[in-house]
């Protein structure tokens, strides 16, 4: 049997895949990848029998994990992943913590203190007071929010198309692109596309390659949209620092502004403009390094 006190378990739920990695002592032993689908973190219970049997799935049967760290998305609230938190060390009988998945980015790259950005399917920025208290903006989805991700760069593109159809203007390369994505003929139709989409983050950010073709070919609607999805981003970053947060460093993640130099220099610039001094750091290892340091934390004596 595995030594329990050395097994530390790491786990960054994302919005569309999760990763949990295990360590005992500076030995990996288990890195699992699989989708996130049926991650309910609304629901306290399903959300830890769903954590559990992630973790028995990736470990040895007779293998107990010590201590065990949980970035979830959509874990928005203190409250709502202290009943998660306590709800898993009940299964495990386990040291656990649970916290937003962008909480996982500054542990993730070895800062002490910092603000997490994550701009994917989604967009959220997490950051702590001098106290030590959390802080998060953004992250409200794609209908209502989280502009600067794939789906809402989508979504500001449908209606930047829509002004325009409105305005009369002959469609651009932007409206062209769009509708070949969305698999429609005209603007109109555009909508109903979009109310169609089963999943509707990943249902409409999967089509934010559209928006950024079109500005690579010369759109000025693409470019202003993408533009103005740096700006709120960075507008995330500057709501952190007027709550008091600390932002001196920002550690930057997710497919759509890593992927994107576009929308990553659009970011770059605007936080030059705002929170001069701000140092921006794209985060190059997986996020859930993060949760492994956090499960580390926990129980020093297992590092």
């Amino acid at each position: 049997m595995q030594d329990r006190t050395t097994l530390v378990v790491g786990i960054d739920v994302g919005g569309t895949k999760t990763h949990l990695r295990a360590r005992a002592g500076d030995d990996t032993v288990a890195d699992l990848v699989r989708t996130s689908r049926g991650w309910q973190p609304h629901d306290p219970q399903g959300a830890a029998n769903w954590l559990t049997d992630l973790i028995h799935e990736a470990l040895p049967e007779d293998a107990r994990p010590h201590a065990v760290a949980v970035g979830g998305r959509d874990c928005e609230t203190p409250r709502q992943s202290e009943l998660i938190r306590q709800a898993l060390g009940q299964r495990l009988g386990a040291l656990c913590r649970v916290v937003n998945d962008a909480e996982l980015l500054v542990p993730a790259l070895g800062l002490a203190e910092g603000v997490g950005l994550v701009a994917g399917t989604g967009a959220v920025a997490v950051g702590h007071t001098a106290a030590g208290e959390l802080v998060q903006v953004g992250g409200w989805g794609a209908v209502l929010g989280d502009e600067g991700s794939s789906a809402g760069l989508v979504r500001e593109a449908i209606r930047a198309v829509y002004a325009a159809h409105d305005r009369a203007e002959a469609p651009d390369e932007l409206t062209r692109l769009l509708l070949a994505a969305l698999g429609v003929p005209e603007v109109p139709a555009l909508g109903a596309a979009l109310e169609a989409a089963d999943d509707v983050a990943a249902g409409w950010g999967r089509h934010a390659s559209a928006v950024f073709e079109a500005a690579a070919a010369g759109s000025r609607a693409a470019q202003d949209v993408i533009a103005a999805g740096g700006r709120a981003l960075t507008g995330l970053v500057v709501r952190l620092a007027e709550r008091g947060a600390t932002v001196d460093d920002v550690v930057v993640a997710g497919g759509t502004v890593l992927n994107q130099p576009v929308l990553y220099g659009a970011l770059t610039d605007a936080l030059a403009s705002s929170l001069p001094g701000t140092r921006v750091h794209p985060l190059q290892v997986p996020p859930v390094a993060g949760a492994v340091a956090l499960a580390l934390a926990l129980a020093p004596a297992t590092a």
